[in-house]
């Protein structure tokens, strides 16, 4: 996991305030030299530029400092970033009331610390709805939003961030903290068939995403289904879901990408070891194209500017984001790139698919040991990684690309690593 969890938190934190060498000593007593040095200060008053560059230095070493898991699991750096998100929005730690949402409509209320991270919240959650401990890290919460009868998934809160805070500096209107399970492969679903509170939340997800289109059933597939939801059998009911176009896959929200040419509209659905594409032509002719994860060399994700959005009612700042991805086709490498609000959480999809392959082929190769699914350092019963490879990257407004292997990347992911 890298700290791209809220970019908009990047623009709008102070991080003059928060990022400095007096908060960071902590963590260089931790980590010592493992950590990136520090960047240096201006001694004098800073123009307009000189600030904007101090700002992209500070957010890439936040970037540099979290590429190493262990930092990005302690205590230390929890509560640093604790501190951060509290300080930006001017909250105070205190008991608060918290709805988290279920696929189904129904919302569990929490009393809560503003303070309490969104790990923290969601074992309380699942304390109330019976889910196992063991099963905890095949969930997550996540920042909803229904307009118009329409879901819209806007990101996936890490681990350390503050639910709370996060809700109440959203700059998305209609935002909600919804309870969704986390992880890419439908197989793993089987691993959570012996517990009743988990299948009922499968099962609650799995009708939500076929109400809304997400998942696409066949007309026989849709009796079936119907009859199996009138025997109220949600194990059939799921095993046969594996079987439909689309399950287990998180859909996002219309945006553009530059294939077959530039300018196309496209709906992208991220699951189960591939990006499905359905590409909208300027001739309006659609055509749909799949990505294997297995192609995919590297990606990185690109703040391009603040636009104004005129599309609605109000008239809003929006963050315009990209996320490129170098693809194996026709036996050369090229770029493909997808210009979306959602590009964190579609870069948070695509590590996930990666982390579950090379877990699947950890558990099949003794030698080769890998934490999974991702949890906290709490957790004593889960092994060591043994091998990680950085593989998306960053880049802030201002960046340049090249499109050469070797730029604007930490790290590749190499075909032995698949």
């Amino acid at each position: 996991m890298s700290l791209h969890w809220n970019l908009t938190s990047y623009r709008m934190m102070r991080v003059e305030v928060w990022v400095t060498e007096g908060k960071t000593s902590k963590l260089r007593r931790v980590f010592g030299n493992c950590l990136p040095p520090f960047p240096p200060k201006y001694y004098l008053a800073m123009t307009t530029s000189m600030a904007d560059k101090r700002r992209d230095q500070l957010e890439q070493y936040l970037q540099d400092v979290t590429a190493d898991p262990n930092v990005l699991r302690s205590d230390v750096f929890v509560e640093f970033v604790k501190l951060a998100q509290l300080n930006t929005f001017n909250i105070t730690a205190d008991k608060a009331f918290l709805d988290v949402f279920l696929p189904d409509g129904r919302s569990i209320n929490v009393e809560i610390l503003t303070s309490a991270t969104a790990e923290r919240v969601l074992e309380v959650v699942s304390y109330k709805l019976r889910l196992s401990r063991e099963l905890l890290g095949y969930f997550g919460l996540f920042l909803i939003r229904f307009h118009e009868g329409i879901l819209s998934v806007v990101k996936k809160l890490a681990e350390f961030e503050l639910p709370y805070v996060s809700l109440q500096s959203s700059e998305v209107e209609n935002c909600k903290i919804g309870l969704r399970k986390w992880y890419m492969d439908p197989a793993l679903d089987s691993v959570l068939m012996d517990c009743g509170a988990a299948v009922e939340l499968l099962y609650m997800q799995a009708v939500q995403d076929i109400e809304k289109e997400w998942i696409k059933p066949t007309q026989a597939q849709r009796q079936e289904l119907e009859a199996l939801q009138k025997e109220n059998n949600r194990t059939k009911f799921l095993r046969l879901c594996q079987e439909v176009q689309h399950y287990g896959s998180v859909r996002l929200d219309p945006c553009r990408c530059d294939y077959p040419e530039p300018g196309c509209g496209a709906v992208l659905s991220v699951g189960n070891d591939e990006i499905n594409c359905c590409i909208t032509l300027p001739d309006h002719q659609t055509q749909d194209v799949t990505f294997q994860m297995s192609r995919v060399k590297c990606w990185q994700v690109t703040f391009l500017g603040t636009l104004l959005d005129t599309d609605g009612p109000q008239r809003t700042l929006n963050q315009n984001l990209e996320l490129r991805f170098q693809y194996s086709k026709d036996s050369c490498w090229q770029w493909f790139v997808i210009y979306t609000k959602q590009a964190f959480l579609l870069s948070s999809c695509l590590k996930k698919m990666i982390s579950e392959k090379t877990a699947k082929l950890a558990a099949e190769s003794p030698e080769m040991q890998i934490e999974v699914p991702e949890r906290s350092k709490s957790k004593k019963d889960h092994v060591r990684q043994s091998k990680q490879k950085e593989y998306s990257s960053f880049l802030s407004r201002k960046s340049k690309i090249n499109r050469a292997e070797g730029d604007c990347v930490f790290g590749t992911i190499k075909e032995e690593d698949l």
